[in-house]
């Protein structure tokens, strides 16, 4: 009786359609997922190729994204592994195959190359560490190679069971034979491998109940060798010669089959038996290798570790503490939270920058629960409004074992070599290492500051152009002829369709329409574009440009703003994309022409310059707090000149990786009536996102400076009122909290107050601000000390936090987008304030008239006022009444998406103080330690 056909071809048919399916099941999980391969192959040859073809026409019935990325034959070993590791690092590539043999002229190690290949990314399972786990019998932790698997497949199919029978496999070459041995030695057979110098090869391929060849010699093994009904798998392709057919010959295996087929009781044929099934468990593993890619990186699912810390009493400084905690390596802090190795840019061990490619990755995953942290007025005592952010996400991440994700703002440097010091939080709740984050950080500040600055250098080397040209050289100089023939470059196409004229051809424009597009006719008096430095320096804010002789008298006075004030900055906080921050940009206005036209960075043809050196800025920076979670630090506007908060890249990317069960705290700058006002009217306008919870930060001290209590020089002792219990002025100074609950409620958020104790609060004094705070309508008033204790010390307030974020909100804008500049102004002044009215005096008017008549007025409201008090006035503190709020003018950042109304004057450039904290700063020499920064 005739031995069972094993057809290959229908198991693979088999296999491929079960694959099919998985594949459609892993874009039912995740619909932008798809299974990558590639296939890399050196040199042409022509049985290479038709491997290649089989293996692409494979991939694509089964919805695997295959590529064949083909080099020449020129092509040397350093550049086919250079090849490889870039496939390596590609988070969309779960498979990598090297076409071997590789037909290269140069001299090529094959086990060097094949080694090279990531082992997760080992389809073919030809690596030493994939071959070292399936010797040791880890089948399921590697990659078994292509036709060992299809041999055990087809196997299978007999129903013949592989435990405790004898198997013998001829050949031992690393692709089948060595493989096959250890493949059915862990499913339990007694193996013995034959080769080339086993003596009595007949009589050990009789003993065999399985028997595979894979020994390269056509039809070696005979009929009358096999055990009667044994199961036989061909492995061989062999060419022999036959006149019968067209090419002269045709295809064998390594088993002279007619003979073998009448011993047997099933036999593999050739061809259609394993070379069929090869290319499918190819297949296989790539989706295997897909299916673990895709289990292991489920957003929100976290395997992170947590820094333990070693809590000192007293509280060392600032700067002893951050250097007592070693951070953890940052790239393995990335992956931790779900960032792959493509996505993480890496600046040294602590800081690194993430690819914005990783929203489209992310783009189909639930959002965690979005925190806002704000305070009450701010006064010079300081609230710890940075210490409570980190303190919380302390809190929530390493005791309550909660992904979430801080994300701050990135501290100018002005203030830290001033008088304020820096901004990583402060005690045991700190972003970390404290000098990274405090001084350049990645170069976003600089990359703000050389971008901005070019635009001041366009707008004066323009304006001295056009005074100094005709209409025609200006023009011929602007559109120059290069090669016989002048071109418009396509920000130039840009500015002839701004104004109208539907030209391409430089020689066909009149002489009128020569005039309008080279000259942009800049009134300077109505420059609103500054220069800006990242220092405090007082004597900047007013100067006089233009004075070297080869300006030929183009003088004008201007002035510089310290770099956090540029509207880059706020650009940069509010853009969405790539695409979106080059139309930002370009919408950027900078002057008036004196036909009453706005001017922007398009006009003037830079703003795809600008883009080009804010390409890596608008990338977020991750770092982290002591106790190791994961902190984004992007983007840092200052709150009362600007909107003062972080980015909405930042957020949107940290809200998709913390998962629908996790938390992104975010910190909005100075009080609710300042910062937390432009978050929710301005940054979640544009973003779309919805927060969950307003934290408000208040303190026993500074709420004693609102009722009452005596004015605070910094460096002198504290007055008693401040370290002695006084329940009457405390209670006098929670009108101001009361007031700025009452801000976070007309946004129907819900509130909880955090109380940031000191050691000099009483217990009586904590327990009346709660029990006001709730009384005032706040969800819960918990007391803190994570200053002193980390995250352990904000674990009430994470758990408060956590049972409001399920509380209902219903969240609302404080006004409509299309009401007048100037109602829309009177509902911040009179709901967030509490102003009786505004006042906009003559400058402010003409603004409302000049924005309104050039489309600007349905831009949503940034307020530029002092922080100090809810009034214009910084020394009202408490809660001032029956004032009316002075608009001293009205500036537009169209490019950032808001108006911003001045109420009185302020620098926008701060001066140093007597003694500066540079005074303390320096570097150890031997270490490179840097001493004296807090």
């Amino acid at each position: 009786m005739s031995a069972q056909i094993i057809s290959g071809k229908e198991v693979s048919a088999k296999v491929r359609e079960g694959l099919k399916k998985d594949v459609e099941q892993m874009k039912l999980q995740d619909p932008n997922f798809k299974p990558g391969l590639v296939v890399l192959q050196v040199g042409d040859r022509d049985d290479s190729n038709l491997y290649i073809s089989m293996k692409l026409k494979a991939a694509a019935e089964i919805g695997i994204n295959a590529t064949h990325m083909r080099l020449p034959k020129t092509a040397t070993e350093e550049e086919v592994l250079h090849s490889i590791t870039e496939v390596n690092e590609n988070s969309s590539i779960h498979g990598l195959i090297v076409q071997l043999p590789l037909d290269s002229i140069h001299k090529m190690d094959t086990e060097k190359v094949t080694n090279a290949v990531a082992p997760e990314k080992d389809v073919d399972g030809l690596t030493s560490i994939n071959a070292g786990k399936l010797s040791r019998g880890d089948l399921g932790d590697c990659f078994i190679p292509c036709t060992p698997n299809g041999c055990m497949e087809l196997i299978r199919q007999t129903g013949v069971s592989v435990a405790g029978k004898k198997a013998v496999v001829v050949g031992r070459s690393k692709i089948v034979g060595a493989p096959m041995h250890d493949l059915l030695l862990w499913n339990h057979a007694t193996v013995t491998t034959c080769h080339s110098k086993t003596t009595d090869l007949p009589g050990e391929v009789g003993r065999a109940d399985i028997l595979v060849v894979g020994i390269g010699k056509a039809e070696m093994v005979k009929g009358e060798w096999i055990k009667k009904g044994a199961v036989v798998i061909d492995c061989g392709i062999n060419h022999v010669p036959d006149e019968t057919k067209a090419s002269g010959k045709r295809v064998v295996g390594d088993v002279h089959y007619a003979s073998a087929k009448e011993q047997a009781g099933f036999i593999t044929p050739v061809p259609g038996g394993v070379g069929p099934m090869t290319v499918a468990m190819l297949m296989a593993n790539t989706v295997l290798s897909a299916k673990r890619f895709l289990d292991s990186h489920q957003p929100g699912k976290w395997n992170i570790t947590y820094t333990k810390l070693n809590l000192q009493k007293p509280v060392p400084s600032d700067i002893v503490i951050s250097r007592s905690c070693v951070p953890k390596p940052i790239d393995g802090l990335a992956r931790e939270v779900g960032l792959l190795s493509d996505e993480v840019e890496l600046y040294g061990k602590t800081k690194a920058k993430v690819q914005l490619s990783i929203i489209k990755r992310l783009q189909a995953q639930p959002d965690g629960k979005y925190v806002v942290v704000t305070g009450i007025t701010p006064t010079p005592l300081g609230e710890g409004k940075s210490t409570t952010t980190i303190g919380l996400v302390q809190a929530l991440g390493a005791e309550m074992k909660l992904n979430v994700f801080a994300c701050v703002r990135q501290p100018s440097q002005g203030p830290t070599f001033g008088i304020k010091g820096g901004a990583a939080g402060g005690g045991y709740s700190q972003v970390i290492p404290m000098e990274e984050f405090n001084l350049h950080l990645t170069g976003d500040i600089h990359a703000i500051t050389a971008s901005n600055n070019l635009v001041s250098a366009a707008i004066d080397a323009r304006m001295f152009h056009e005074s100094t040209q005709t209409d025609k050289a200006l023009y011929n100089r602007l559109v120059p002829l290069i090669g016989g023939q002048r071109k418009f470059c396509p920000i130039q196409i840009n500015r002839l369709r701004k104004l109208g004229i539907e030209k391409t051809d430089p020689s066909t424009l009149t002489e009128e329409e020569i005039t309008r597009f080279a000259r942009l006719d800049i009134e300077p008096s109505s420059i609103t574009w500054h220069r800006v430095l990242d220092t405090n320096d007082r004597f900047l804010r007013k100067i006089t440009i233009g004075q070297s002789p080869t300006e030929k008298g183009f003088t004008r006075e201007a002035q510089f703003d310290i770099t956090v004030a540029s509207e880059i900055m706020a650009v940069l906080a509010l853009t969405s994309s790539m695409k979106d921050m080059r139309q930002r940009l370009a919408k950027m206005v900078v002057a008036t022409s004196r036909g009453g036209a706005p001017v922007t960075t398009e006009d003037l043809g830079v703003s795809g310059a600008l883009t080009v050196l804010m390409k890596d800025a608008i990338k977020p920076n991750l770092m982290q707090t002591l106790e190791g979670t994961p902190v984004f630090v992007h983007a840092g506007p200052f709150a009362n000149i600007a909107h003062g908060n972080s980015s909405i890249l930042a957020d949107k990317i940290a809200l998709k990786l913390v998962g629908p069960e996790g938390f992104v705290v975010t910190e909005a700058g100075f009080g609710a009536d300042i910062g937390m006002e432009k978050f929710f009217n301005i940054k979640c306008r544009y973003s779309g996102l919805r927060p969950h919870v307003v934290v408000l930060v208040a303190t026993v001290r500074a709420l004693k400076m609102h009722g009452g209590g005596p004015t605070v020089t910094a460096g002198m002792p504290l007055p008693k009122e401040y370290i002695e219990e006084n329940l009457e002025l405390l209670e006098k100074g929670c009108s101001n909290m009361r007031k700025q609950i009452e801000n976070a409620q007309h946004f129907g958020v819900p509130v909880v107050v955090a109380v940031n104790a000191f050691k000099a609060d009483t217990e009586l004094e904590l327990d009346l601000v709660c029990s006001m705070a709730k009384a005032a309508g706040a969800f819960d008033a918990v007391r803190c000390s994570h200053w002193a204790e980390g995250g352990a010390g904000a674990v009430a307030l994470g758990k408060a936090v956590q049972r409001a974020s399920e509380a209902p909100s219903k969240f609302k804008f404080l006004y409509d987008l299309e009401l007048p500049i100037a109602d829309k102004i009177r509902i911040i002044a009179q709901k967030i304030y509490g102003a009786d009215d505004i006042e906009l005096l003559p400058e402010a008017q003409h603004k409302v008239e000049l924005y309104t008549k050039q489309g600007f007025s349905n831009l949503p409201i940034c307020m530029a006022k002092t922080h100090l008090s809810l009034s214009h006035e910084a020394d009202k503190k408490g809660v001032p009444s029956g004032f009316i709020l002075p608009i001293r003018d009205i500036r537009a950042s169209v490019g950032s998406g808001f108006l911003f109304p001045l109420v009185g004057t302020m620098p926008t450039i701060p001066g140093l103080p007597t003694r500066p904290c540079f005074y303390d700063i320096d570097l150890d020499p031997e270490t490179e330690q840097v001493n004296g920064l807090f």
